[in-house]
């Protein structure tokens, strides 16, 4: 790529570039740029939303980069507090020694392992001293601390923040002056800890690095950050049908921002299927594209086709209509459940008989048999409801105004 094309490419899908000025004037020098990742193995398996980064690494590989997945065994002992309005509980080194074991293995289905450093912070933070951390923390003081937002807002509201929270911004910023990073990618949650480390940088007498942060993927619900314990996610390890399934699950809305975030696609292919799109072609069959993609990176293309057919012969065994036109069903906050929104659906004539069909069976929502007469869908939801065999809606749920 020449040069402008490499930057727009290294832009693509991400919330920030801090500084973009600063990022051309180091690929500009024609070297290798060192570009970390840091992720803490606080949950044994990695998700779709991890690979948000793992494909922005995989850029950078491809444009001659040297990569760094870097592991934080020690920092996931103390445990990152973005985003959290009470401090996360520690794991056991036990815990994070088998999370980053499955993170090894993993991460290889979209990085280059002959172009990947794995490196774990531990290597240059377990050896530090008290007063190594001493003089670590001497380099930021409270008051910048509390800028930060999560801590500001608990710091007001009298919730506790415990000293060892405000060691975990510092160890991740130490980190980057230990690898001598040129670009650190992160969420964007991650902000705060991202420009620590260009401030520590300059403290330790180094170059700032670039900060590129990246968007937090929302699970299938489409509206909450992904997450295992949503029960919103699509684990990269899962199998190929469950991939396949949860994938074409997805509202057509966030099938976009899954496209621009996840597939390897050039953006031209992706402005051509939006066109086509437009031009009337079915959201289905292009979200059918996006699913066969993700499920053969992380399987191969036989178990991708294999999941292909058994979708569709499903659909078709339900016959569930493909140009049902939507319907919006306004929700507050804490979302709908299932039998009231059967009735605004036109699919019940009241809530109790809504329940008593979930009851019986008869309820699918996209060609899943529902079971729950408490489940409660949020707004962001874009789904196919069916009651019995021939009756059928399609809803998006959009929060009040």
């Amino acid at each position: 790529m020449n040069f402008d094309d490499q930057i727009a490419e290294l832009r693509r899908g991400a919330q920030e570039v801090l500084l973009e000025a600063d990022l051309a004037r180091k690929i500009a020098r024609g070297q290798p740029l060192k570009v970390k990742a840091g992720f803490d193995p606080t949950a044994p398996d990695l998700h779709l939303g991890h690979t948000v980064l793992l494909n922005k690494m995989r850029q950078f590989q491809q444009l001659g980069h040297e990569v760094i997945f870097l592991i934080g065994d020690f920092t996931g002992l103390i445990g990152d507090p973005s985003g959290r309005n009470q401090t996360r509980p520690a794991l056991t080194p036990e815990e994070v020694q088998a999370n980053a074991r499955t993170y090894e293995r993993q991460v290889f289905k979209i990085l280059d392992p002959e172009r990947t450093r794995v490196d774990f912070n531990s290597r240059w933070l377990s050896p530090m001293q008290a007063a190594d951390f001493v003089r670590l923390a001497a380099h930021y003081t409270v008051a910048r601390m509390l800028e930060r937002d999560d801590f500001d807002k608990r710091y007001k509201s009298g919730q506790p923040i415990a000293v060892h929270e405000f060691l975990y911004p510092l160890a991740q910023g130490y980190d980057s002056v230990a690898l001598k990073a040129d670009v650190e990618l992160g969420g964007t949650d991650q902000k705060f800890n991202l420009l620590v480390g260009r401030h520590l940088q300059t403290a330790y007498g180094q170059e700032s690095q670039v900060v590129i942060t990246m968007p937090l993927l929302e699970g299938t619900d489409g509206v909450n950050k992904m997450s295992k314990s949503l029960g919103n996610y699509i684990g990269i390890a899962e199998p190929p049908g469950d991939m396949f399934g949860k994938i074409m699950s997805i509202s057509d809305e966030l099938m976009w921002r899954y496209f621009e975030l996840l597939s390897f696609r050039p953006l031209a292919e992706l402005e051509e299927l939006r066109r086509a799109a437009l031009q009337g072609r079915n959201l289905r069959d292009i979200k059918l594209e996006l699913a066969y993609e993700l499920t053969e990176r992380f399987h191969d293309a036989a178990e991708a086709e294999g999941a292909r057919r058994d979708w569709m012969a499903r659909v078709s065994l339900r016959a569930v209509p493909t140009n049902l036109p939507p319907q919006v069903v306004p929700v507050d906050a804490v979302g709908l459940r299932l039998p009231n929104l059967l009735k605004a659906a036109g699919l019940a004539p009241s809530a109790s008989e809504a329940a008593r069909k979930i009851a019986e069976g008869a309820v699918r929502i996209d060609g899943e048999r529902v079971s729950d007469r408490a489940l409660v869908l949020h707004a962001g939801a874009d789904h196919v409801l069916q009651v019995g065999s021939r009756r059928f809606a399609r809803v998006k749920l959009e929060l009040k105004a």
